[in-house]
């Protein structure tokens, strides 16, 4: 099936960065860097008034469609009854219904989850009328309730709405900057932005502490290494979000951020003592508690300190009911990853899962790979009475509270708000602002930056390409090389590609000599990747050379006679375009690291550490 996780897109791929990571030196270079934050009570509870009205709208609900409550489902097709027809054939196919509408008319689904690839995601007048198209669908039925609508728009490498809706730098690169004022800035625009076009839930900010380089699944997609710096980043966009009464989530608990599987392919086992999880794991999701978070979602990772039965998390009653419902005090939303990820589905097959899940204190289920087989092994569990009627109950009286804490009761539009708000020239200016304090120089040997169109007129802009994220221009090199020239240099752009030949190398070095300096964009470099052989190759031309990761900004580590290196951590336009401000001069770079980054030769020794950076 299609890649369906909350966190990443078939185009970004791996997210490692060194050959041979050592968690150890990572682990040593964050210590003393975390502070302890206190276990706050339930978030916002209801009051006694509202429970009551929720109460009695469970109490007339049939066991069916409590059932379908607990599902979040993915739909294929721009409109809820009047999709393409190879939409309508990817749903029969993968559901059984052919449109949104009849996917709620027959299971009752509690919310959808929007994708680009699913083609929900077009432009934002289209979004707006799909979500329009599912909230009448699910009001017009008997007992209609309005629908919890959820994408995963990180930002970064990972976003599902793109252009004009302002995309931000990446959470790494927001750590970069440092600055609380931008993640709640992020948040809150972002956040206008998508309940504009009927979106209420956001799958946002990941949560995870990554503190292995070579972690193929979260990378830039985390704040970064340091616990703490983390958490207050987390809390910040947290409110941001929710002061545009969109819904954030907090991401993957118990923490996904020292793994070397991807659980959408694999497995993670985490082997954190319980002392070091609360020292390093444990404080992000604290302070997403204390920010009243609004939904906190699941790691398919085993960690067996904190529940030794070799059960994922995401099934785990000691993690999610003893741990994150007991000891951290939440009483709020908590989403399972999808349930098409092989992390969860390599112990129990796809009919077990549901049900365990929702025996261990999940409230929705995301995304089952068959969503017959698993509404009904929950309808199945609760008649032969493995679940109580009451325990379904306990689930949906939280998801309807979410949905009324929301507003969605208010408005058969689900809360949905003016269009206008999207992609405005003041938020795009935002963007912009927050992504020039994000670049980080790391080398700048011989003051070699910036590079300017007095002495430096002809530029060549070389390197990888990888597919650029939902909804962005793309590729990064031709965007970087646009907005050089936009700053007066004559810019020229050649794709190397992230694996380049012999010949494609050859060409890159031949086009080098009718140009006055060299600016090549790394993605990923590992120990013997052809990339660093590009750089090389292009340093013996004697030319200026400068060396931007566009990724992970650990590739420093593999180029070490670079005179000129930066890291933008993310390839999309607005993390490009600052970086290319920071190349000629226009802002200074003000990024510092939000990671360590580790000897290519000695990975025990930091090379960078975190809160380095240079500027000029």
């Amino acid at each position: 099936m299609p890649d369906t996780s909350t966190g990443s897109d078939n185009s970004t791929g791996s997210t490692g960065g060194t050959a041979r990571p050592s968690r150890r030196a990572v682990l040593a270079a964050t210590a003393g860097l975390t502070a302890a934050l206190t276990v706050p009570t339930a978030a916002r509870a209801a009051t006694p008034g509202d429970d009551r009205r929720l109460r009695a709208l469970i109490s007339r609900m049939t066991l069916q469609e409590k059932v379908g409550q607990l599902f979040v489902m993915r739909v294929y097709g721009h409109s809820a009854t009047a999709p393409d027809q190879a939409d309508i054939d990817a749903n029969l196919n993968e559901i059984g219904v052919r449109t949104a509408a009849e996917l709620i008319a027959e299971y009752r689904v509690g919310g959808i989850i929007y994708f680009a690839w699913a083609h929900n995601t077009r432009d934002p007048h289209q979004i707006a009328d799909l979500s329009d198209g599912i909230q009448q669908a699910s009001l017009s039925q008997p007992r209609g309730l309005p629908v919890l609508i959820a994408t995963d728009q990180e930002h970064g490498a990972v976003c599902r709405v793109g252009k004009p809706a302002t995309l931000f730098p990446g959470a790494m690169a927001i750590g970069a900057g440092g600055s609380r004022a931008d993640a709640h800035t992020l948040g809150r625009i972002s956040g206008a932005e998508l309940r504009a076009m009927g979106i209420n839930q956001d799958y946002s900010p990941d949560a995870d502490v990554n503190v292995n380089p070579a972690n193929p699944v979260i990378g830039v997609r985390s704040f970064g290494a340091a616990p703490d710096a983390v958490g207050a980043l987390v809390a910040a966009e947290v409110r941001g979000y929710q002061a545009a009464r969109v819904a954030a989530t907090a991401k993957h608990f118990p923490g996904h951020g020292d793994t070397a599987t991807d659980s959408h392919t694999g497995f993670p086992v985490i082997t954190h003592s319980r002392e070091l999880w609360e020292k390093l794991d444990a404080v992000p999701f604290r302070a997403a508690i204390a920010a009243d978070i609004d939904s906190i979602m699941t790691a398919h990772i085993q960690f067996p300190a904190l529940d030794d039965s070799g059960d994922p998390a995401t099934l785990s009653h000691p993690i999610l009911t003893g741990i994150l419902r007991g000891e951290l005090g939440y009483d709020g939303v908590v989403i399972t990853d999808s349930l098409g990820m092989e992390g969860v589905r390599t112990k129990y097959g796809d009919d077990r899962v549901p049900v365990l899940a929702l025996k261990a204190g999940v409230d929705q289920l995301l995304n089952p790979p068959s969503l017959d087989l698993a509404w009904n092994a929950v309808l199945k569990a609760v008649q032969d009475g493995e679940l109580t009627e009451s325990r379904l109950d306990e689930s949906i009286l939280r998801i309807l509270r979410l949905k009324a804490r929301l507003g969605l009761f208010d408005d058969r539009r689900g809360g949905r708000t003016d269009l206008g708000r999207v992609g405005t020239e003041a938020h795009l200016a935002a963007a912009d602002r927050i992504a020039e304090g994000t670049t980080t120089l790391l080398v700048n040997e011989d003051h070699l930056l910036p590079f300017s169109p007095r002495t430096e007129p002809r530029l060549l802009v070389v390197g990888a390409d990888p597919a650029s994220p939902s909804g962005t221009t793309g590729p990064p090199t031709r965007v970087l090389a646009a907005a050089l020239s936009e700053l007066g240099f004559t810019a020229t752009a050649l794709s190397t590609g992230t694996a380049p030949s012999a010949a494609t190398i050859a060409q890159a070095v031949t086009a080098a000599q009718n140009a006055d300096a060299v600016v090549v964009a790394t993605y990923n470099v590992t120990a013997g990747n052809a990339q660093s052989t590009l750089v090389e190759q292009l340093l013996s031309t004697g030319k200026p050379l400068a060396a931007l990761a566009v990724r992970n900004p650990y590739d420093v580590a593999q180029y070490p006679s670079v005179k000129a290196a930066l890291a933008s951590y993310g390839w999309t336009d607005v993390e490009v375009r600052a970086a290319a401000r920071v190349i000629a001069g226009r802002v200074p770079p003000r990024g510092k690291l939000p990671v360590p980054v580790q000897r290519a030769d000695d990975p025990t020794q930091v090379l960078y550490p975190i809160r380095y950076g240079l500027t000029y």
